[in-house]
């Protein structure tokens, strides 16, 4: 297999379920790992509603601090090995805080709905063949998640987007980045499995 599709393991399968970005892995680095994620993420949850529901029909309401709020809480869990017995919920308050923040910030600021559900699309095909890659022990590589901007980036790229007064411009140019991006490496990799899997199976007989 090409360098392209090497990954680091992470520790586990619920810390690459996370998709953070460089922000948030940046974050994490800094506690070493010591802060559990699950609270952090909890509250990040709850902020971030609070935040939406009060100001995210104004382009300069309270809604853009969402992203930096939901980052600084949850963000400094994403070193943690996530081994508790709820740790696997932190993946799924980090989608619902992405998916809610970038579909609230889309009907607020008038982006049409196709365009919006081509975002999100984009998002959640990434997020599902994450999820299937990983359970074949298949893991995305290191600079994924890094092109990709993490949860927390795309958060950001929106916020400044509704900021900027350029809502529907930022969402179509993202729809288009993360489609081709996730779209190109998904396919190579998949690509190139069939052949590792060929070759892990002749390995196996051999020995």
């Amino acid at each position: 297999m090409t360098s392209v599709h090497m990954a680091r393991i992470p520790p586990s399968s619920v810390t690459a379920y996370r998709d953070d970005g460089l922000l948030s892995r940046g974050m994490g680095a800094m506690v070493a790992g010591q802060l559990p994620p699950l609270p952090p993420a909890i509250a990040a949850f709850f902020i971030t509603g609070v935040l939406l529901l009060v100001g995210i029909a104004a382009t300069d309401g309270l809604a853009v601090f969402a992203p930096v709020v939901a980052l600084l809480l949850a963000g400094p869990g994403s070193s943690h090995r996530h081994d508790g017995r709820l740790d696997w919920l932190v993946p799924v308050l980090l989608r619902i805080i992405e998916y809610g923040f970038i579909a609230s910030v889309g009907f607020a600021h008038g982006v049409p709905a196709i365009v919006i559900m081509i975002l999100l699309g984009a998002i959640t095909f990434h997020h599902y063949d994450g999820v299937y890659r990983i359970r074949q022990h298949v893991y995305p590589p290191d600079w994924l998640a890094t092109a990709g901007l993490g949860w927390e980036g795309r958060m950001i790229a929106v916020a400044a987007g509704g900021l900027l007064g350029a809502s529907t411009a930022m969402f179509i140019l993202l729809a288009l980045y993360l489609w081709a991006l996730f779209g190109w490496e998904s396919l190579t990799c998949w690509l190139a499995a069939p052949r590792s899997g060929v070759e892990a199976a002749d390995l196996g007989a051999h020995d």
